[in-house]
């Protein structure tokens, strides 16, 4: 595909979709059953998994991956999280210094965020947080990663007690969910997915 055709897409993934087209499980509800025609080669950059929320960036573009995630720059991503029981200021501390998390069966990783502390009022970041849930113990923390190992945030909480509930990304760099509802795509021209999510092309056109 000639890089001028390429697509880029921004995605308000709604809990419960696979972040990708294709399934072995005929149960499976995958990105193709939202309410948009994706051109042919589409794919998701940086998948939340099914459970998780909020933005996925899709594109046509197969440098993408590398730009975002092989290079030596560092890209912060966002979260809010919803966490079972009140989390202590010293169980604060202990995320905000880092916690090591099992990466494989014999592989541990020292997990330290760029930013971590409690949130609030989760719905001045997030329209959507309203969750029946809330009537039980609960706290929200807003957390800044540069770094994605396989379901990340979720063994770092749990690994101080506390079972994650709902993990919502809110950003990638200055690319955010803005105004999106739940489930609605947005396109953008490449200059603008490229500026916002702080991108420097190392491939030559």
């Amino acid at each position: 595909m000639n890089t001028a055709t390429y697509r880029y897409f921004v995605l308000h993934k709604p809990a419960g979709i696979l972040s990708q087209f294709v399934s072995d499980s005929p149960k499976a509800k995958l990105l193709g059953s939202l309410d948009y025609s994706f051109p042919e080669g589409t794919h998701a950059i940086g998948r939340l998994d099914k459970d998780s929320e909020g933005l996925l960036l899709l594109t046509t573009d197969k440098r993408i991956t590398g730009l975002l995630f092989n290079t030596p720059k560092k890209h912060v991503r966002t979260y809010l999280v919803m966490v079972i029981n009140v989390v202590s200021e010293e169980t604060l501390k202990r995320l905000q210094k880092g916690v090591l998390i099992r990466i494989k069966q014999a592989e541990f990783h020292h997990a330290v965020p760029v930013d971590i502390r409690i949130v609030s009022d989760p719905l001045v970041y997030y329209p959507y947080a309203e969750d029946v849930r809330c009537q039980y113990p609960h706290t929200w923390l807003l957390i800044s990663l540069a770094e994605g190992k396989y379901r990340q945030i979720r063994k770092m909480v749990l690994s101080v007690g506390h079972r994650c509930q709902r993990l919502v990304r809110l950003s990638i760099e200055d690319m955010t969910l803005g105004a999106t509802q739940p489930g609605e795509v947005k396109e953008f021209p490449k200059e603008d997915y490229f500026r916002l999510l702080r991108l420097e092309e190392q491939l030559s056109e």
